[in-house]
């Protein structure tokens, strides 16, 4: 039953809607279904953007080297995830879940719309746009989610699967369409298409928007009027002020593009230290919360090397494939961005999979913490499996098959269902009520650590053997798994609700 008082967002799904989408809740669908349309164009966009990066100038690239390509792509990838964190924080006390996530919407579409303009300085205008649109859309959708099931249904689970897999039906469909644009047309014709899907998106939403708890409210917890003018002031200025010396720094030539990855860097490995801190000693969390946020640290720092080699997927291996991997199979000749399709591929068919195995299963389904390590283990030997067609060879001329990326996508697609679903259901369980959706946002923070690791790391591509430097990523990977697992008896312990 839906219970909703004046101001606040109801904690439970509309009764009539609760078992309307394959046995799920109907708000669902229209979360899933936003989530086609954002994935479609993020990650559309992103499997070509390296590329882009590292293209010719005459080619319409940017020309960057492959590391500096790759660095810079993840340090966009860290900017994204790190707004999460006022993406949440503006949810929480200002806008609401529907009006972050519809604001955030509008942000993204423009933000691609920008990047059709085949300009440099559209391109990081963009770029800045889709990072502002994604951190208040992606922890707030993810938290509606959340919201749809009580602390104990067993069904959660199974609907956050499902809810991947639709983010994954747009991972699957949106570097098909980009990278062919890319390819046949130019860069900037596949970030039109990106920006097409992300309309689509933000149509669908706004029409089932019936079926989400909160539209009609406000803030779950507002800001009194004084304090929330002043809010809005403090990030009109803040936003001002910053925007301002950036641009001077860059003028005067002290802000350089290796210079800000490395302030991204720095910030994102701060940001989630002092967000865990302020949670641990704010008077709104109480004891029994409080204890569950020390098995998260655990969690959050299992997501780090997951999506650490995750979105290498995007960087590293997009442009391996690109330079020594064969673009064809059976004889049809593809686009190299079109292997960041396998990925999605293969989470759509195996995300229907993992989600009527925990159905079924019910309560003796594997620990979260267990299934979560489980995906870092894979993720971790999705990069070992690239040590083999990489080495032996006497020069970098060499073209491999094309199942070895194949392969090694399908490990870690079945990585990112476990890590993710269960990471994200963890998290709206684990969640102080007074942080749910900054909570969420701490999760993402995990991505923004990755990313900021990475853009650090993926300087050695290039300069250290392709063997070496797979082989010692996967290994910690699957070192960092082993280390969960062993934590296991102490996560189980300390993690109820969870199960």
């Amino acid at each position: 039953m839906s219970h909703t008082t004046a101001g606040t967002e109801p904690t439970q799904p509309p009764p009539g809607d609760d078992t309307a989408f394959f046995g799920q809740p109907r708000g669902l669908l229209t979360l899933s279904g936003l989530e086609v349309w954002e994935r479609f164009s993020f990650l559309g966009m992103q499997a070509i953007l390296v590329l882009y990066f590292a293209d010719k100038v005459s080619d319409g690239g940017l020309g960057m080297d492959p590391g500096t390509a790759a660095s810079v792509s993840a340090a966009y990838g860290t900017l994204v995830y790190l707004v999460s964190v006022a993406g949440g924080w503006l949810a929480d006390r200002i806008l609401g879940s529907y009006r972050a996530v519809l604001y955030g919407g509008i942000l993204i579409a423009c933000g691609h719309y920008a990047m059709a303009v085949p300009t440099a300085t559209m391109t990081w205008v963009g770029l800045g746009l889709i990072s502002a649109g994604t951190g208040l859309l992606k922890p707030n959708v993810a938290s509606m989610v959340g919201k749809l099931y009580g602390t104990d249904d067993e069904r959660r689970d199974a609907g956050f699967a499902l809810y991947y897999m639709g983010i994954n039906i747009g991972a699957f469909a949106g570097p098909l369409i980009t990278g062919w644009l890319g390819d046949h047309a130019s860069w900037h014709w596949g970030f039109s298409a990106a920006a097409f899907g992300m309309t689509l998106g933000l149509i669908q939403y706004v029409l089932g928007r019936r079926h989400l708890a909160g539209r009609k409210h406000g803030a779950e917890y507002a800001l009194a009027p004084g304090p929330m003018r002043r809010a809005l002031l403090l990030i009109v200025a803040g936003a001002v002020v910053v925007a301002v010396v950036a641009t001077a720094l860059a003028l005067a030539g002290w802000l350089t593009m290796d210079r800000f990855v490395d302030v991204l860097t720095v910030i994102s490995v701060i940001a989630p230290v002092v967000y865990f801190v302020v949670m641990f000693r704010s008077p709104r969390v109480t004891a029994d919360e409080r204890g569950r946020l020390r098995p998260y640290v655990v969690l959050f720092l299992a997501s780090v090397v997951f999506n650490f080699i995750l979105f290498q997927a995007y960087s590293t291996m997009i442009l391996l494939a690109s330079t020594n991997a064969r673009t064809e199979i059976f004889g049809f000749h593809f686009p190299a961005s079109w292997y960041a399709s396998a990925l999605g591929a293969f989470e759509v068919a195996l995300a229907p999979v993992v989600a009527a195995v925990w159905a079924r299963m019910g309560p003796r389904q594997p620990h979260a913490s267990n299934k979560i390590a489980i995906g870092v283990i894979l993720g971790g030997l999705s990069f070992i499996l690239m040590v083999l067609p990489t080495s032996g060879h006497a020069d970098d001329t060499y073209k491999m098959a094309a199942w070895w990326i194949v392969g090694s996508y399908l490990l870690l697609g079945l990585g990112d269902i476990l890590v993710e679903t269960s990471g994200m259901s963890a998290t709206t369980k684990l969640a102080p009520k007074a942080f749910a959706s900054q909570t969420m946002a701490l999760w993402f923070l995990s991505l923004a650590l990755a990313n900021g690791i990475q853009s650090q790391i993926v300087k050695l591509y290039g300069e250290v053997s392709n063997p070496a430097y797979f082989g010692v990523n996967g290994a910690i990977a699957v070192t960092a798994g082993v280390a969960v697992i062993a934590a296991a008896p102490w996560l189980k312990r300390t993690m109820h609700p969870v199960h």
